[in-house]
């Protein structure tokens, strides 16, 4: 009779273990180690997300916003941070960069839908964790400054080819493209660098 007993416990066991994985797949939370390796942060969509954010495809995005600055894939930023951006371009962090209603309406559209929140892209779904509000600037985001937070001053704001962590395609070689695998930094004067965690 106990062994009886003893085996029902165990079948209830791994009945309830394989029932509790199940749902846990099923939900989509994961602790995955990102392209670093850093175990930190969750993504709450599927595993099966791509690495990176989505590279800029847009034309005319590239050629109106990338003329003066690096066309910023829309990943790095969530849906309310683009509109609010796009929608203020009369003083754009200093800057007149307004834009006719057409091309900015065109611009924002792409801009919202390929955004972090909206797109199951590795990169994108960690730089939502623990936003505030709405941040307009990427270097604002908790896992941007997570990433960043060991690198030392000189190395960025005082050197001259790279000047502000705004300027990610300084260092981050394949950027407009949507990579930004750790492996693939150089910074300028400094050549390859390595996060110790």
């Amino acid at each position: 009779m106990k062994r009886r007993k003893l085996k029902m416990n165990a079948r209830k066991s791994i009945l309830l273990a394989s029932l509790t994985l199940a749902s846990l797949a099923a939900i989509g939370f994961s602790a995955l180690a990102d392209d670093d390796g850093d175990e930190h942060f969750q993504r709450p969509w599927g595993v099966d997300a791509r690495p990176g954010v989505a590279p800029v495809t847009d034309r005319l995005y590239r050629e109106e916003c990338g003329s003066c600055h690096m066309a910023y894939p829309p990943g790095l930023l969530p849906a309310p941070s683009w509109e609010r951006i796009m929608l203020t371009l009369e003083d754009h962090f200093g800057e007149n960069a307004e834009l006719d209603t057409v091309n900015r309406d065109a611009i924002l559209g792409y801009l919202l839908s390929r955004s972090a929140g909206r797109v199951d892209y590795r990169l994108s779904n960690r730089l939502m964790r623990g936003v505030r509000g709405i941040p307009l600037r990427i270097t604002e985001l908790p896992y941007f400054r997570h990433e960043h937070r060991e690198i030392p001053p000189r190395m960025v704001m005082n050197n001259p080819r790279v000047r502000s962590f705004s300027n990610c395609n300084a260092c981050h070689r394949y950027a407009e493209r949507g990579s930004f695998n750790e492996h693939e930094i150089r910074i300028p004067g400094y050549g390859r660098y390595e996060d110790d965690d």
